[in-house]
C-alpha cells in the first residue's frame, strides 16, 4: 500500500505539473481528516508522511495558550502551565503532541480521498498561476469580461481571474460579458473564495498608471505624478511635477491637441481630468488644486492642517464646485483641509479670532487691551508663543523694553503652567474607561473634558463635526473615535 501511495503520488505530481510536496500535502491532509472524524470533537491532528517510503505517522496535537487566556477550544488548546508540567521549556504558542494510531489509507474512502487530493491540487495550480502573474509587476490587468458573481464582474486574463467588486466600478458604467476591460490591481485576497485579485476602475491609482502608459516622460522619470483625487466618472484632479526643467508638465501631460489626456478620459467613461502643477509650498499648491477659481489669499492652520481660502464673490461657485466637488477633490488632492470663504467672511472670523486671543492675553497675562494688540499685531496667538518664542524675537517690538518683555514671559508661563494643573484635574474626572479607550491621547482628553466629556458614552453621543471641533483632529480619526466608543452598545 505504501508503494501504490508513492506510485500515485509520482503519477499525479507528472500529469498537474505540481510539487511531489503538494501532492503528499493533500495526502496527509486527507488522513487528518479521516482521523479527526473517528475521533470527534474540534481535535487537532497532524499526519506526516515519509517522502521516500511512504509510511506515515499521526499525531494528536494541543495549541499552548497563555493562562489568562482560557481554554477556547479545550479538545486542541492547553494552558502554559499545565504544559510545562509535561516540557518544563516550552514557550506560549508551541505545540504538544502524542502519537496516536494511524487510520489506514483503506477506511479514508477512495473518493473522499480523491476529492481532498484533488482540491489541493487545484488550489496549488491556481496559487502557482497567481504567483507566475503577480511576479510580472503589471499594476493594471486586461482581461476580458468573463461572467457576473452577485453584482461583482469576474475579469478573465489568460488563465488568471481577477474580481471587479460593484463599488470598484465606475458609476452608470454597463460592463458586459465578453467586453474587453482594464483595470487597476489592488491587492490579493488570500480568503476570498475563487478569483483572488481584487480590482478597480475607480481608485485614484488607475488614473495614475493610465497616464503612467500614456506619458512616457513618466516612465522615463522625467515627470512624476505626486497625487490624484477622482469623484470617478465625473472629475479628477492629478498633481505632476517636473525632474526636468526642459519638461513641462502640464503640457506633456496635455498631449498634442490633448491626445495624452483625452486617452485616459476617453477609457474612464469621459471622466474630466484637472492637471495641477505640485508645489513643495502648500498655500501654492492649493491655489493650483483650486483652479480654475482665483484665489485672493490664504490663512494657514498648521496646527489644525486647515486652510482659509478667500476668493471674491463671483469666484466663489468656482471654487466650491457643483456639491462641493472642486473644493472636495482640492483638499483630498492636497491633503489639507480647506475651507472657502468671501472676504467679508474671512474678515468676520479674523475679528472673532482677535477678539479672543485680545481676551486670553487680558486675562492670563494681566494686561490691558492696548499691550494685547501690540502682542496681536506682532503676530502672537497663544500663550505658548509669549512664553516661548526666542527672546531676541520679542526684543525687536519697538513697543516693548527689556523689562516689558520679561515680564511677559514669566506671566504668561505662570498662566500655562496654572492651566496645565487645572487641565490635570479636569482629566481626573474623565472615566477610567474613556481614558483607556484605543486612540485617544492626553491631548484629546484634556480637550475631551474642557468640553464636558467625561464617559465613553458622553463621547460615543458626540457626532464627527462635534468632536472634530472640540479636538481639532479630522473628521476620519473623530468618526473612527466615535466609533470605537460605541463598540460596547453592541457587545454587551
Amino acid at each position: 500500500m505504501n508503494r501504490e501511495m508513492l506510485m500515485l503520488v509520482e503519477a499525479i505530481s507528472r500529469e498537474k505539473s505540481v510539487e511531489r510536496d503538494v501532492v503528499f500535502g493533500a495526502v496527509e491532509a486527507a488522513l487528518a481528516s479521516a482521523t479527526k472524524k473517528l475521533h470527534g470533537g474540534e481535535v487537532d491532528i497532524r499526519v506526516a508522511v515519509d517522502r521516500d517510503t511512504g509510511e506515515y505517522e499521526t499525531f494528536r496535537r494541543w495549541h499552548v495558550v497563555p493562562d489568562e487566556a482560557g481554554l477556547q477550544i479545550p479538545d486542541a488548546e492547553i494552558l502554559l502551565f499545565e504544559a510545562k508540567e509535561q516540557i518544563p521549556d516550552i514557550e506560549e504558542g508551541d505545540y504538544i503532541e502524542e502519537a496516536i494510531d494511524s487510520v489506514p489509507i483503506g477506511r479514508i474512502g477512495a473518493q473522499a480521498a480523491k476529492q481532498v487530493i484533488l482540491q489541493k491540487i487545484r488550489d496549488a495550480e491556481r496559487e502557482q498561476l497567481l504567483n507566475d502573474f503577480l511576479s510580472r509587476g503589471e499594476k493594471i490587468m486586461v482581461g476580458t469580461v468573463k461572467r457576473l458573481d452577485k453584482g461583482d464582474i469576474i475579469v478573465e486574463s489568460g488563465r488568471v481571474e481577477g474580481r471587479l467588486r460593484r463599488n470598484e466600478m465606475i458609476p452608470k458604467e454597463n460592463l458586459r460579458s465578453g467586453d474587453r476591460v482594464r483595470a487597476y490591481i489592488l491587492g490579493v485576497d488570500p480568503t476570498q473564495r475563487g478569483p483572488q485579485i481584487m480590482l478597480s476602475r475607480s481608485a485614484p491609482g488607475f488614473m495614475i498608471e493610465l497616464f503612467a502608459q500614456e506619458v512616457p516622460e513618466i516612465e522615463q522619470g522625467l515627470l512624476e505624478i505626486k497625487s490624484c483625487a477622482r469623484d470617478p466618472g465625473s472629475r479628477a484632479k492629478i498633481a505632476v511635477v517636473s525632474h526636468d526643467r526642459r519638461v513641462d508638465p502640464i503640457g506633456t501631460c496635455v498631449g498634442v491637441r490633448g491626445s495624452r489626456v483625452n486617452g485616459v478620459t476617453n477609457e474612464l467613461a469621459g471622466e474630466r481630468v484637472d492637471i495641477v502643477l505640485w508645489s513643495e509650498d502648500p498655500a501654492q499648491f492649493v491655489i493650483g488644486a483650486l483652479a480654475p477659481a482665483n484665489v485672493v489669499s490664504i490663512v494657514v492652520d498648521e496646527e489644525r492642517h486647515a486652510m482659509d481660502v478667500v476668493v471674491d464673490e463671483e469666484n466663489l461657485a468656482i471654487a466650491i464646485g457643483r456639491g462641493g466637488q472642486n473644493v472636495r477633490l482640492a483638499s483630498e488632492l492636497t491633503g489639507w483641509r480647506i475651507n472657502i470663504m468671501t472676504a467679508e467672511e474671512s474678515q468676520a472670523k479674523q475679528a472673532e479670532e482677535s477678539d479672543s486671543v485680545r481676551k486670553l492675553f487680558v486675562e492670563k497675562l494681566d494686561v490691558d487691551e492696548e499691550v494685547a494688540d501690540i502682542l496681536i499685531a506682532e503676530g502672537f496667538t497663544s500663550l505658548e508663543e509669549v512664553a516661548y518664542v526666542p527672546l531676541q524675537e520679542m526684543l525687536e517690538i519697538e513697543s516693548f523694553d527689556e523689562d516689558t518683555i520679561n515680564e511677559l514671559r514669566t506671566r504668561a508661563k505662570d498662566a500655562l503652567l496654572t492651566l496645565e494643573i487645572e487641565r490635570e484635574e479636569k482629566v481626573e474626572e474623565v472615566s477610567q474607561d474613556l481614558r483607556d479607550l484605543e486612540g485617544l491621547t492626553p491631548e484629546i482628553i484634556g480637550k475631551l473634558a474642557d468640553g464636558g466629556i467625561h464617559t465613553r458614552d458622553d463621547l460615543a453621543d458626540l457626532a464627527v463635526d462635534e468632536l472634530t471641533e472640540m479636538t481639532g483632529i479630522d473628521d476620519e480619526q473623530a468618526r473612527a473615535l466615535i466609533m470605537k466608543a460605541r463598540e460596547h452598545w453592541f457587545t454587551a
